[in-house]
């Protein structure tokens, strides 16, 4: 920790002493594979350990800076003349400096740049106008991807980025240096770093492995903190048929297919969390069912499905809750069906639903709270075992039975693993074993333990960038769902489906991401 600390505050040394300053006489990076790059009014010299001249690119132009591994990798200066990004390629092995593809013409002049290499090993470029505009870049393959646009200090003059940290520092003259998230995932919020102060020290959080999602669903219709929750609906007969519902906070459900096309939507009002079970004996009937809290009128909104998954609504229940929000269904091996629905202020109401004739009712069963927002909550069927999510606080277990008290344990505390806000959960049902997933959204990871005690926590893992499909990752995520069923193709092992909070590569509306199980469980070696 003391050498993150130490690194960071160099770059903020750095930052203090090169800002207001247009170009530097000369600047020198030494290479770990045991050359250097250095940058002079001449232009780009690569030199190898012996200070002997391997390659150099004529140009007038500041500001350097690299990332490489063994002395290979990308460079980016400023041009002095034009004020562009100009991006290199670096090999040391082969003594080569190549100009790279450039960014597409800014319609404003650049004032700072600096590179950023994330967890995934990608690498990203800063740029930012003398106004405060800024973009952040994907430096991988032929061209140049625009991921997200972002304000920075006028006249910045420099920025730089800890690795490690995931930080981008930028100086703002007469106020002091600001630290944003680097991450190309993260919302946009940045902090001022008091001038003479120690840098904080970043909690020590567990390391976290990166996997790829497989495909992601179409953007919801709106603008704004808009998908919620998604829930997974597997065909009775061909599973790669099977149906993805996601919850639309300002509209009602969608219904998407594997292939992440939106197959249906239901105009129902704010829906903000969704689950479902399949062949629930009713009144001598199967039924596959879905609940969501419906944020209109307080309500548990019950669907139903056809034999193709198409989702009708069949009942409303009122709630008395003063502000629903998350909600969470459980299956009895008595049978039957059960629903749980919290609200803002902390308090459960449990509800057994029941079905006479072609008439559908509800019951309360038992209430309990706890004491501060929740919103995520699942039920292990299997074990008949609740588990709910306290926001701030961490990760609770109970009784799933509403006939039982409602007495709780911690499972998982805020902390080393788990960050708030404690989001979505959901369970793997494994042949071997189940697992507890948890939305972590305040580091945009996801926490895997056992779902029976003693919750052993298997690891922790982040969906990053498909570059290959053009997907990027997720991050700020509220719900997920996961099944272990085999739904074909990528799929076979289960499916895991993610709600992102900013969808990147563009930016634009919200949507879901769809993760191979298998990719996980190799990853955290489950």
């Amino acid at each position: 920790m003391q050498k993150q600390i130490t690194r960071a505050a160099a770059l903020l040394c750095i930052l203090a002493a090169t800002a207001g300053h247009a170009a530097h006489a000369s600047d020198r990076i030494a290479l770990d594979g045991g050359g250097a790059l250095s940058l002079d009014k001449h232009g780009l010299q690569l030199t190898d350990a012996a200070g002997k001249e391997l390659a150099r690119l004529p140009m007038r132009a500041k500001q350097l800076d690299v990332r490489a591994i063994k002395g290979s990798g990308i460079a980016v200066v400023l041009d002095s003349d034009t004020q562009h990004a100009l991006p290199i390629r670096v090999d040391l092995r082969r003594g080569e400096l190549v100009r790279m593809a450039p960014l597409p013409q800014q319609p404003f002049g650049l004032e700072g740049l600096c590179l950023f290499r994330d967890q995934q090993g990608l690498d990203f470029l800063f740029v930012a106008a003398k106004d405060g505009q800024a973009e952040q870049w994907l430096m991988h393959g032929a061209t140049p991807q625009l991921v997200r646009r972002l304000s920075m200090p006028p006249d910045a003059g420099q920025c730089k980025v800890d690795d490690a940290r995931h930080t981008l520092y930028a100086n703002e003259e007469g106020v002091g240096t600001w630290a944003y998230e680097a991450n190309s995932e993260a919302a946009p919020a940045r902090r001022l770093l008091k001038v003479g102060s120690r840098l904080p020290a970043a909690p020590a959080a567990s390391r976290a492995v990166v996997v790829e999602p497989r495909a992601q669903t179409m953007p919801v219709a709106r603008l704004g903190d808009v998908a919620d929750d998604p829930a997974i609906w597997v065909h009775p007969t061909d599973a790669t048929r099977s149906r993805v519902l996601g919850t639309n906070k300002k509209q009602g459900l969608m219904v998407y297919d594997l292939q992440g096309k939106q197959q249906q939507f239901l105009d129902v009002g704010r829906l903000n969390n969704v689950d479902l079970r399949q062949g629930v004996n009713m009144d001598g009937k199967p039924f596959d069912l879905a609940v969501a809290s419906q944020r209109d009128d307080n309500s548990v909104v019950l669907f139903g499905f056809d034999a193709d998954g198409k989702v009708a609504e069949l009942a409303r229940f009122a709630t008395g809750l003063p502000e629903v929000y998350g909600i969470c269904l459980f299956q009895p091996r008595s049978g039957a069906l059960e629903v749980i629905v919290n609200d803002k202020g902390g308090a459960f109401r449990q509800f057994r639903i029941a079905r006479s004739g072609e008439a559908w009712n509800s019951t309360l069963a038992r209430e309990f709270r706890v004491d501060s927002q929740p919103e995520g909550c699942v039920a292990d069927d299997r074990n008949e075992r609740l588990f709910i999510g306290e926001e701030k606080r961490g990760v609770w277990t109970l009784a799933a039975r509403g006939d039982q008290p409602a007495v709780r344990k911690m499972v998982l505390g805020v902390g080393r693993d788990l960050h708030a806000d404690v989001e979505g959960m959901a369970i793997y049902e494994g042949a071997k074993g189940a697992y507890l997933i948890v939305s972590s959204q305040g580091d945009s990871s996801y926490v895997v333990l056992d779902a029976l005690a003693p919750y052993k926590v298997r690891g922790r893992f982040k969906v990053g960038f498909n570059l290959a499909e053009g997907i990027d990752g997720t991050s700020d995520t509220d719900g997920l769902d996961v099944t272990s069923k085999n739904l074909g193709g990528p799929y076979a092992q289960g499916m895991l489906v993610i709600q992102d909070g900013y969808k990147r590569m563009p930016d634009g509306p919200q949507n879901f991401k769809y993760v191979r199980w298998e990719d996980v469980a190799k990853a955290l070696k489950l």
